[in-house]
């Protein structure tokens, strides 16, 4: 997610000499100065330095440990941190940031890696309009953004867009193989699922795009569409679906609690 920020905000304007990469691994220190022409070293507190707003994109339980080793520099600095740090709450952060150092929460998404990701974000009182202004104009280069009113609504926002894509992935994969068991060819089959998942999101994007509206334009009663349908309501698809949502919502809680590991790697811009 990080590599997908850099990117989207070379693409939005801002210039590689604005952002400074914080990377604890060579080859991807390296891999980010070929591509991106930006400034990428293993020193997280060399890589914040002058920042005023700090990404942090790093798995859950090491959100605390990177954050803790840079406090003393933003007590000098007071940037903006917005982490992408799934299920770690802004108490964490900013308990591990130091007093005054206001905390944005974001939850992108896969898509992000093409321009075309969705971000929840949310923000306690203390973070300033400018501030959630910014934030909002990192995460926009890589996609749309959605505010949320509390911290529990992003472990929901996790659970429907944070991990959606893999939901989407894993239906059409399902559909290509029992096409393919109906006697396609498994190329045919696969291309078939995934270019019907593909414009099926675009009409979903339309400006009037509702999302039942759709699906009631393509069920022609005592048509296929329907026989299909009927199928998966009889087997509780939509029970199937709450249960998966509500499953991930959880496992979003529950990383909210995971203990901390020691392992850096700090996105900055």
């Amino acid at each position: 997610m990080g590599r997908a920020l850099v990117g989207g905000l070379l693409r939005s304007g801002t210039r590689p000499e604005q952002l400074s990469v914080g990377e604890h691994d060579a080859a991807a220190r390296a891999t980010l100065g070929r591509d991106f022409g930006v400034s990428a070293c293993a020193d997280n507190a060399q890589a914040a330095a002058d920042a005023s707003v700090v990404v942090l994109a790093v798995k859950p339980p090491d959100a605390v440990a990177t954050l803790t080793a840079l406090a003393d520099l933003f007590a000098r600095q007071r940037p903006l941190v917005v982490s992408v740090a799934a299920g770690v709450r802004t108490a964490t952060l900013k308990g591990a940031c130091g007093a005054g150092v206001a905390v944005v929460r974001a939850m992108p998404n896969r898509p992000a890696l093409l321009g075309a990701g969705i971000t929840g974000l949310y923000a306690a009182g203390d973070v300033s309009p400018a501030q959630r202004a910014s934030a909002q104009g990192v995460l926009g280069c890589v996609g749309e953004t959605v505010w949320v009113p509390s911290e529990e609504a992003l472990d929901v926002v996790t659970a429907l867009s944070g991990s959606g894509p893999a939901y989407f992935f894993l239906l059409a994969q399902l559909m290509a193989e029992a096409g393919e068991r109906l006697g396609l060819e498994a190329p045919a089959a696969q291309r078939l699922a995934s270019a019907t998942l593909y414009g099926s999101g675009l009409l979903a994007q339309a400006a009037d795009a509702d999302l039942k509206r759709l699906r009631a334009e393509v069920t022609s009663s005592g048509g296929t569409t329907e026989a299909a349908v009927r199928v998966l309501e009889g087997a509780d698809l939509r029970g199937i679906v709450a249960a998966a949502l509500a499953a991930a919502a959880q496992r979003s809680r529950e990383l909210a609690t995971a203990t901390p590991g020691t392992a850096p790697g700090l996105r900055i811009s």
